[in-house]
This record gives structure tokens, sequence and C-alpha cells, in this order.
């Protein structure tokens, strides 16, 4: 029998460890072959493959019978395919021993990250085939993931988003009064493991006190046929105060940190992930006000000089909507010299350095003398100018 013959058939990918690769890298790998004894090899092949798939079944009821819809689509992102021993017509013996067999594919330049999902998926895989004369093909495939480089550091995902929204609010017949929320994000695009902070401002004209709450919600959409498919999931919570009757909160930066959670896929047309901030206010006998904040989730985080690729101008705004939350109307004057700086340290500041070489000009006094005058406080502060210019002096001639 032939299978008595192979003692070893499988694929490895090398030398990712973690079969993570990105478009356009390239998918290495080999197909180790061991046999007891020669064999005759008609061909092998390697095939990659990356296939989005969306399923789901629906049931209605026809008279006595149950009727079942099937909706089914497919999405190829990959299929490549390369022969390690063509078919020439006449078998090739491998004598016994290991037998190895690289192969390598590109992957192309646009791709979708790998998902799993309720209706559906986007999977990547290697597939090996081994001919043989009057026998099935043996078969080995190992499965790996792609992400899609997501850059956050765009003017699209630097831009802050804001929202408000109210409600009159009602249990049976009776008006409870409105209740109004507004909020912020500095940004749209967020990495996991970032903290996103909310600027939000809960005003509770009710007779009822009101909770606010924030949640990172996940919206999986799934196409087929014409028809959707959607199932949502939360990420991530995170509860206010409550808010009294009457009352206002505001928020000034109210930390909500990201979970480990895959990138946003909005490039594939049978299935999109997206991501949304849902700011939530429940109020008890009544049904709650939802506002919802668009997020992206990417691979790339932030770069140090990030918000440098947004325009200025939208970028002035953002920080001057942050300080009004933040920085009160009348700033408060700096402190007096003579709270922070003793009386004998202002003499020792204006002791004269000692005379010092210039070989350790650098190492002696005369340097610390220069740091304590570089960093010698500001002068008192006044609103009124202590030497204000005289009035009665008489303007010299310039031609006398």
């Amino acid at each position: 029998m032939h299978f008595t013959k192979i003692t070893d058939f499988s694929l490895d990918l090398l030398p990712n460890m973690h079969r993570i690769y990105s478009a356009g890298e390239l998918v290495s790998g080999q197909v180790v072959l061991e046999l007891c004894r020669e064999l005759r090899v008609t061909a092998l092949e390697v095939c990659a493959r990356g296939l989005a798939t969306v399923h789901w079944l629906e049931s209605r009821s026809v008279g006595m019978n149950t009727v079942y819809s099937d909706f089914t689509a497919y999405e190829p992102y990959l299929r490549k395919r390369q022969s390690l021993i063509r078919d020439n017509g006449t078998p090739v013996v491998l004598p016994a021993g290991r037998h190895e067999f690289p192969f390598t594919f590109q992957l192309p330049a646009t791709l979708v990250t790998s998902f799993e999902g309720k209706h559906g998926n986007v999977r990547y895989w290697v597939k090996a085939k081994l001919h043989r004369p009057w026998s099935t093909v043996k078969k080995a495939k190992k499965e790996f993931t792609v992400i899609e480089p997501i850059d956050i550091n765009t003017p699209d995902l630097l831009s802050p988003q804001a929202g408000s929204k109210e409600k009159i609010a009602h249990a049976w017949y009776c008006n409870l009064g409105q209740v109004s929320v507004t909020a912020k994000i500095d940004r749209k695009g967020y990495t996991p493991g970032e903290v996103i902070p909310i600027f939000a401002e809960i005003d509770n004209c009710t007779s009822r006190s009101v909770v606010p709450k924030a949640a990172i919600i996940q919206s999986q959409t799934f196409i087929a046929r014409g028809t959707m498919k959607q199932k949502k999931s939360v990420m991530a919570t995170m509860s206010g105060d409550s808010v009294p009757a009457g009352k206002r909160e505001s928020w000034h930066g109210r930390a909500l940190k990201i979970p480990p959670l895959g990138p946003s896929i909005i490039q594939c047309r049978i299935i999109r992930v997206e991501y949304s901030l849902k700011i939530c206010v429940e109020i008890p006998g009544s049904s709650k006000l939802l506002l919802e904040l668009p997020l992206v989730i990417g691979t790339i985080p932030l770069h140090p000089f990030g918000s440098r690729t947004s325009s200025i101008g939208s970028e002035y705004s953002v920080n001057l909507d942050w300080l009004r939350l933040t920085v009160p109307e009348q700033p408060e004057p700096p402190p007096e010299y003579s709270s922070l700086v003793s009386e004998e340290e202002v003499v020792n500041s204006l002791v004269p350095p000692r005379r010092a070489s210039m070989g350790c000009i650098l190492e002696g006094p005369f340097y610390a003398y220069i740091q304590e005058f570089r960093n010698r406080p500001p002068p008192l502060y006044s609103e009124v100018d202590p030497n204000p210019p005289a009035t009665d002096i008489r303007p010299r001639c310039m031609t006398c």
C-alpha cells in the first residue's frame, strides 16, 4: 500500500513563526515529505487562497411546512498556485528519506484583515497536494493571519468627533422633563490599549436621577443576496456618577480604555466590522437617551507628532474646545517671587563668580552661576507698570 511508505507529509511556513502577514509581504515555507521506502509521485503543488465567506439560513412557515432560505456570498482575495513537481506524464521516483520542497508567494497589495464572525469569516491558507498513481490525493493545510494596516495618523482619523442629543422623558403618561447630553472625543482613530478621554456634559432637567454610561460597541454586518445580517456586541463599559434631578454633570476627560480588539474592516464588500463610542443616559421608568460617536480601530498607533499631519486650523480649534472645558475664564496671577525664593538664595545668586581657568570653566562655580542665572524666575506680576514713562520729558531734537 502506498500510504505505508509516507511517514510524514506536512507544510511549514518560515520564518514567520506566528504566521501573521501584511499585504504585499512574502509568504515562504516548505513542504516536508518523509518516506520509509521509495515513492512514485506524479505531481506536487501548493496553492495559496484567501476568501471572505458569508452564510446564514432563514426559515419561514408555508402551511404545514417550513421553508429555509439560504444566504451565501463569497469574495476572493488571494488565489495563487505553484508546482513543486510538475506532472509531465511520467511519475517521479523519490528515494526513501526526508525531502523538503521550498515555495514562496507574494501577497497582493490589498487584502482584508482575517476575521471570524457569527455569520461569516475572512480566512487565508496554504494547501499542499501530493498526487500519486492509482491513489487518492494526499493534502496538508496551514492557515495564516493577515492584518490590514490602518494608520490612524491621517487627517480623517485625527479629526475630533462631537455630538449632542436631547429628549423629553416620559413615564406612562407623565412628562418627567428634558434630559440632554453633549460629548466630544479628541479623534476618531485609536488602537487597542489606548485610553479614550471623554468630554461630556449631562444636563438633567427631569424630576428623577439619571445615570450616564459610556461603552465601546462593535457592529458586525454581513451582506448576502441584498440582505444584511447584523450583530452588535459591547466590548468595554464605563459608568459615571448619578446625576440628581435638576443638576448638571461634566466629564473632563473621563477615561475609557480600549481592550484588545480586532481592527476595523471597511474595505470588504460582504463583511464590515465597525466600532462606535456610545454615551447612554439611563432614565428610571423611561427609555434611554443614546448618543453615538464613530470610532475606527487601527493597527498603527499615534505618532508622537501625528497631530501635525492634520490641518493647523482644525488642530487649533480642537485645542480651544478642550481649553474651554478646563481653563477658568479669569486666570490667576503667578505666585510672588518672595514666596518661591528665600532672601539667602537671592544674596547668594548675586555673589560674583570666582575666577576660574579656561580649562575647567564648565566644572567650576562659574558654570553653576550661569545655570542659576538662566533658571531665575520672572519678575513680579503686576497689571500696572511700576515704571511708567514720564510725560513731562521734552523729546530731544536730533539736530542739536
